[in-house]
């Protein structure tokens, strides 16, 4: 069976708690349970994870981009959070690793604060996933399986 990785960065161990004007009152473990039942739908498995630290993102993504490789994985969901938009690494370690990417984010970034508006990973990203709560995560499993299994129907 087929992987679907979902990288989650820093802060987002705090949802549900942190801004929940903005993220919601979900937390993350409640995020996990939807992307396990929607790549269960879709007949994957999951590797759900969350970290703080950009290096650990970027190590990630290459493990991922190995596993794309290899052909035990379809790709990640990747919700860098605030390295969003500051992260060259990002940017770098997704497109060196060739890793097929949905970039998603809870909140509408175009509608926040300016600098939320530019993105580094969004050039290298196979789609993007913008501010449908949490509900994102499995729009974007959804959208991943769409482009990597060509033969069913969009």
């Amino acid at each position: 069976m087929s992987t679907v990785f979902v990288f989650n960065g820093p802060n987002l161990n705090l949802l549900g708690t942190r801004r929940p004007d903005v993220y919601g009152t979900t937390v993350l473990a409640d995020v996990e349970t939807l992307c396990r039942e929607e790549t269960t739908r879709q007949g994957l498995d999951l590797d759900f994870r969350q970290t703080n630290h950009e290096g650990v993102l970027v190590d990630w993504i290459h493990e991922a981009g190995a596993a794309v490789k290899q052909g035990t994985a379809l790709g990640a969901v990747l919700n860098a959070a605030a390295y969003t938009h500051t992260s060259v690494a990002l940017h770098d370690a997704i497109e060196g690793a060739e890793l097929p990417t949905i970039e998603v984010h809870i909140s509408n970034v175009h509608g926040r604060e300016e600098f939320r508006h530019h993105s580094f990973v969004s050039p290298v990203a196979a789609g993007i996933v913008v501010g449908f709560g949490v509900t994102g995560y499995a729009l974007a499993i959804d959208g991943l399986v769409r482009l990597r299994r060509p033969t069913r129907s969009v």
